[in-house]
């Protein structure tokens, strides 16, 4: 009777699961379905090569923005995962039980958690009231702090499960600690330093409110990092919120591309994941 009892519970427990997974699951796809169906009509050759049109006119594409999107992001990326990584293999090979180094984490851990205004407004205080007008410089920035706690977090963990049999061998053989944190920890657990910068990439790719404050938007191609500049982010709101149904199908558009882009991060994330498992990390 209790051995029926507990394949009962058993069985609506994984039911239940399977119900509310699947309740999770639709409002993903009916959004992914809505921006393929509202933003396909949108692609063609004009739209992924030329740059918006006068507002009355009808034409023009994008171009600029993706070029903005992809100069601002590698700036980011420039600056977000390098110090990303230092970060990690600190708080993983050098870090004391002291008040530093606990302060360190728990910055880490809180940045994790700061809504992305906050980064933009930080930006906009530092770098754009000083140069007095808004420049790629400080989206890059606001992005490339936002980079930060995640590349940290992931690169911390991936050389925490490094197992210690490699770094005894290395002191064994008399081999410095910058060394062997550098060339033997951190290039075992290159998959999962390599993982968390593309979803810190990710992360930083569907972002607008820090856009606001430092790139604000641009319907012209860049001239310099030092000026203003269109990204995707900031072209769907302004193209969404303009009246005009042909940005407004321009906004469903882009929207596409940018799902397509996160898309292919996740789907290089899950390839590299794989390939870490593989080798046992």
């Amino acid at each position: 009777m209790r051995m029926v009892s507990r394949k009962n519970k058993d069985r609506v427990a994984r039911w239940l699961s399977l119900a509310i997974t699947v309740l999770a699951i639709i409002p993903l796809l009916w959004i992914i379905c809505s921006v393929v169906v509202n933003g396909i009509s949108a692609i063609n050759l004009e739209f992924i090569t030329g740059v918006p049109a006068p507002y009355g006119e009808s034409g023009g594409g994008i171009a600029n923005a993706i070029f903005g999107t992809l100069i601002i992001n590698a700036m980011a990326s420039i600056f977000g995962i390098p110090v990303g990584i230092l970060t990690g293999m600190y708080l993983s090979e050098y870090a004391t039980k002291g008040k530093f180094s606990s302060a360190i984490r728990t910055s880490v851990e809180s940045f994790s958690g700061v809504p992305s205004i906050i980064f933009g407004i930080f930006a906009f205080t530092i770098i754009v009231t000083n140069v007095r007008h808004y420049t790629a410089l400080a989206a890059a920035f606001a992005l490339g702090i936002m980079m930060i706690p995640i590349v940290a977090k992931a690169t911390e963990e991936s050389m925490r499960v490094v197992s210690d049999d490699m770094r005894e061998a290395a002191i064994a053989l008399g081999v410095p600690k910058w060394v062997r944190t550098v060339k033997i920890v951190l290039g075992v657990a290159r998959g999962g330093v390599i993982t968390g910068s593309l979803l810190a990439f990710a992360r930083i790719s569907g972002e607008t409110a820090p856009l606001l404050f430092t790139a604000l938007f641009s319907f012209y191609w860049p001239t310099g990092i030092d000026q203003p500049m269109a990204t995707l982010q900031v072209l769907i709101y302004n193209f969404a919120l303009s009246g005009y149904q042909e940005r407004v199908l321009q906004a469903w558009g882009a929207s596409l591309l940018l799902v397509m882009l996160v898309v292919a991060i996740n789907i290089v994330v899950k390839i590299v994941t794989r390939q870490k498992y593989k080798e046992g990390i």
